[in-house]
């Protein structure tokens, strides 16, 4: 019996080995997977000295499960509250700022207002983020450390919307000096109400203001100033606009008082701009000049040529309106009167004149013939009569026209035509027969052609003066 069980006790050992060790096809000792990962894990010695291993085998230290950067760790930024500005307490603390425009977008009349892209630069110094360097060389962070420390809180004054450049990453940089002083950069578009003053549109020069300012802290809290003086602000040689010229930039510094709140320093941007008038020349100022020149065609235009006159002045107006309506289209609902509004509007009237004038013409001459053929029935028939006086006072397109008329003589029950010519040289007559009453016939003729006549000279003149007064004073 206790064979049986010796025996039972070695093959159970000899099972166990089997397990832990075991030998290869070609004799080799194949070890278990635990023992292979423990003898990588644990280092190798030699008489108590460590022995240096490969390069593969060995474990490198993973960093990121550090609970605190190592810039954080440099900068103590958890050893200080940092949602107090510097020297709580103290005296206010000076930022300073500089401003690199970038470009000038837009300008609109309509919405008052312009957009700026620009590089706006803070410059302050927080004794909390020193930090001691040999090298005294400064390191540059991105914007995920801006909100941890304190940094300027500035907004743009009057601005309907502003964004900070996000492509491909948010385009802030911010540098931190050993000594503690700090570079706070920014790139940012903004878009900022521009109060223009249209009255001399589109001969007007514009100046438009960006105006920067702390939201928080008061004059006591915090001192903005512009950090090179008038050199603060410098813009690209690039910039240009399309219907402006951008004369000069300059910087200003102002106080602003809230009666809630107190005083706040206020840095402000100021541009001027003056607008490019030919284009406004080719599309306005042209086309309502030739506008009013075509509508004194019809002063050379026979009176009687109704059909051509008529629609020559009815296009010219509503060709004036149309360009009037197109002008004001583009442009603010202002209740003054602009430079542009008076030109197309006088320009609209001489247009309008011309109709009238037309008018009167053909009312007068109407008038005329009804008179004329009046005169006629009161008239004894003189026929085969001529005088001379009357060949020299009309043309003979006029005789025959409106001085002559049918003496019908009645002669056998038939009715005889025969021309006649009515005697009215008033001069003669009076000194030959002292007859007077001709004379109401004399004041009843009215020459129609004069009235062209003076309308050809005075209508160019007057537009002429006009055109002369009107570019002296505007530009």
């Amino acid at each position: 019996m206790p064979t049986d069980v010796h025996l039972l006790l070695l093959l159970l050992a000899s099972m166990v080995g089997a397990s832990v060790r075991s030998v290869g096809p070609r004799g080799h000792v194949l070890q278990n997977y635990r023992q292979i990962r423990f003898k990588r894990e644990v280092p190798l010695t030699v008489e108590g000295h460590q022995k240096v291993g490969s390069p593969i085998l060995r474990r490198i230290p993973d960093i990121t499960k550090n609970t605190m950067s190592n810039s954080e760790q440099l900068l103590s930024i958890n050893d200080h509250d940092f949602t107090m500005r510097p020297g709580f307490g103290g005296p206010a603390v000076p930022v300073g700022v500089d401003v690199q425009v970038e470009s000038l977008d837009t300008i609109s009349e309509v919405d008052m207002d312009f957009t700026m892209t620009l590089y706006i630069r803070h410059y302050w110094k927080d004794e909390r983020l020193s930090f001691h360097s040999t090298t005294n060389k400064s390191m540059t962070f991105d914007g995920r450390l801006v909100k941890k420390i304190w940094v300027p809180d500035m907004f743009f004054v009057h601005s309907k919307k502003s964004f900070t450049h996000d492509t491909t990453t948010d385009n802030v940089m911010l540098r931190v000096y050993p000594d503690g002083k700090v570079l706070y950069s920014q790139r940012v578009t903004v878009t900022s109400m521009c109060s223009m003053d249209l009255s001399r549109f589109p001969l007007d020069t514009q100046t438009c203001s960006l105006e920067i300012e702390s939201y928080a802290y008061t004059d006591d809290d915090l001192m903005l100033y512009w950090k090179k003086g008038n050199n603060s602000l410098s813009t690209d040689e690039n910039i240009s606009l399309s219907q402006f010229l951008i004369q000069e930039f300059q910087t200003t510094t102002k106080l602003a008082f809230y009666s809630s709140t107190g005083w706040y320093n206020r840095l402000y941007i100021t541009f001027t701009l003056r607008r490019h008038i030919f284009f406004f020349l080719l599309q306005t100022y042209f086309p309502a000049t030739l506008m009013v020149m075509l509508s004194w065609v019809s002063f050379w235009i026979d009176r009687r040529a109704v059909p051509a006159r008529v629609p020559l002045g009815i296009t010219t107006v509503l060709t004036m309106s149309t360009i009037i309506t197109g002008v004001n289209a583009s442009m603010p609902r202002v209740s003054y009167i602009k430079a542009v509004d008076i030109y197309l509007w006088v320009s609209f009237v001489f247009v309008f004149l011309s109709v009238i004038e037309y008018a009167a013409v053909n009312y007068l001459s109407t008038v005329q013939e009804r008179k004329e053929k009046k005169l006629r029935e009161r008239l004894p028939c003189t026929c085969g009569m001529t005088h001379p006086g009357m060949m020299g006072s009309y043309s003979e397109e006029d005789v025959n026209n409106t001085g002559n008329y049918g003496c019908m003589l009645e002669e056998n029950g038939a009715m005889k035509q025969q021309r006649m010519m009515v005697h009215l040289d008033i001069e003669e007559n009076n000194q030959i027969t002292g007859h007077v009453g001709s004379s109401a016939y004399s004041s009843m003729w009215v020459d129609t052609h004069a009235i062209d006549k003076y309308s050809r000279v005075i209508f160019p003149g007057s537009y002429t003066l006009f055109n002369i007064i009107y570019w002296s004073c505007y530009l």
